[in-house]
């Protein structure tokens, strides 16, 4: 049988977290204690401590392309200030998990591939998500902003706005949990100006289309005036007002769907959720109901400082802003994915072959019950069989926590034939995540006590969530990390 010793708790790790906008770019390190749930029993990070959050700055393009050099010494200047020891074999910092989130005008492919390169250079291997997710970004921002005040009123969903220069990520959420998610292209950077002035310096392809759809007929060169300011203004809070009160017929226009990259769903707890705002724009709204004098026109050379008086000045909008005031406002990105992207396990997982991590990207390619038919587990290997770096497939079930041995033999001996029947590869990795504490049982009968030869892992006790892709990271002291993007 593979065993691994036990997990100590109380060990403390470090985490990462980078954000690429299509504005501004930012970095977080936090250290945190992996622990064992006294009620659940599973593995998690506690009494988390930011210990590095650099200030937000401007994401360095030259001409629309990302500027290497210039991310490489923020990077490493980033790296340097947070005071991160280096790994004495590898030679770089030692970080045990956290990941990269590319977005906006970063996440253009070009962009993202120099982007990811830059990463890996600086951090090795130990990044294990980057992603250029709408979805993702949007519950990250749920989970950075505002998680821990919807635990604390727990009967009230939470519908956070994480505005920025590009898009507005949506989460609806209850209790700390993500519900729903959508990404529109509203931001404050679609129009960018002379700071001090509304002379447009350069305008997005969503600008444009609004501009026509609005009747103005200013292009780059030209000034806009107060009232072309205010229509503007007008149209996105309309669309944000829309959002919120479910009213799809906003978005049957054709520059209106335009604006819509990912829609939110409709869901019962929309109607009497309470409205909460991050990213830069929601950072400006915050300081502006508060009473604090905001800087003067365009001083960010776009509409980030209008579109927060905009969002104040609408009744439905503003309705909530003083009774809810999520704990992270501007950087509430870069703080879920630090602190909230990654989930470990280790105790009890399947690992016979520790060298085949990390394993990145890997599609979630099937969903099964714990009473999935042979037949469905043939279909799901087939689809595994297609990626030869590797695939995962998830196994759900209410009462897996439950399993009783006999469960866990009759499924491991489906897993062994399936495998067996559709000539799976002994070298292709195959990940199977579990709920139940049950990974290393399940890994030894699907593969006769690694008798069979398949790469198989089998990683337990983690929360599955509702995503198409999950990376494995390396195993540090007989844990390892896992994170989930592609959400629903």
């Amino acid at each position: 049988m593979t065993t691994f010793a036990p997990a100590i708790d109380n060990r403390r790790v470090k985490l990462l977290g980078l954000d690429f906008g299509s504005t501004t770019c930012s970095a977080m390190v936090a250290e945190a204690c992996v622990t064992t749930n006294s009620v659940t029993g599973r593995m998690e990070f506690s009494e988390p401590i930011v210990i590095f959050r650099s200030a937000p700055v401007f994401t360095p393009f030259i001409n629309h392309a990302i500027d290497a050099a210039a991310v490489a010494k923020l990077i490493s200047g980033w790296l340097a200030q947070s005071g991160l020891a280096l790994d004495d074999v590898s030679g770089v910092p030692a970080i045990f998990a956290g990941g990269a989130i590319i977005t906006g005008l970063a996440a253009q492919k070009q962009n993202a591939a120099a982007l990811i390169g830059q990463i890996r250079q600086w951090v090795g291997e130990t990044v294990i998500a980057t992603a250029q997710d709408p979805c993702l970004e949007s519950w990250l921002a749920f989970m950075g902003s505002c998680s821990a005040l919807s635990r604390y009123h727990t009967e009230i969903p939470l519908l956070n706005f994480d505005i920025g220069g590009g898009t507005t990520n949506v989460a609806l959420g209850l209790q700390g949990d993500v519900l729903a998610t959508g990404c529109y292209f509203i931001g404050a950077r679609h129009f960018q100006f002379v700071p001090g002035l509304y002379q447009l310096t350069a305008i997005s392809d969503y600008g444009l289309s609004l501009l026509d759809e609005l009747g103005i007929n200013k292009r780059v060169g030209d000034s806009l005036d107060t009232i072309e300011c205010e229509q503007i203004m007008l149209y996105y809070c309309r669309a944000l007002e829309a959002i919120v009160l479910g009213e799809r017929q906003f978005f049957a226009t054709a520059v209106a769907r335009q604006h819509e990259q990912v829609a939110l769903s409709s869901r019962p707890e929309l109607s009497v959720a309470k409205l909460t705002f991050s990213g830069g724009v929601g950072e400006l709204l915050y300081r502006h109901i508060s009473g604090e004098a905001l800087p003067s026109t365009t001083f960010y050379g776009d509409f980030g400082i209008d579109l927060a008086v905009a969002i104040a000045n609408s009744p439905l909008l503003s309705a909530d802003l003083a009774n809810y005031v999520p704990e992270n406002l501007g950087r509430a990105t870069v703080y879920g994915l630090t602190l909230h992207s990654t989930e470990i396990s280790g105790t009890t997982l399947f690992l016979p072959r520790s060298e085949c991590l990390p394993l990145r990207d890997l599609p979630i390619v099937s969903k099964l019950s714990m009473q999935a038919s042979q037949a469905q587990w043939l279909a799901a290997l087939e689809l595994a069989k297609k990626r030869e770096q590797g695939a995962c497939i998830q196994i759900l079930s209410d009462s897996a926590e439950k399993a009783d041995l006999k469960q866990i033999r009759l499924l491991g001996q489906h897993i062994a034939q399936a495998l067996t029947a559709s000539q799976y590869s002994g070298s292709q990795p195959l990940v199977i995540l579990i709920e139940a504490n049950v990974g290393q049982a399940l890994g030894n009968y699907a593969t006769n006590w690694t008798k069979s030869g398949h790469n198989l892992v089998v990683i337990d006790e983690v929360p599955i969530r509702n995503a198409h892709f999950v990376n494995i990271g390396c195993m540090h002291q007989q844990i390892v990390p896992i994170s989930f993007f592609g959400l629903h």
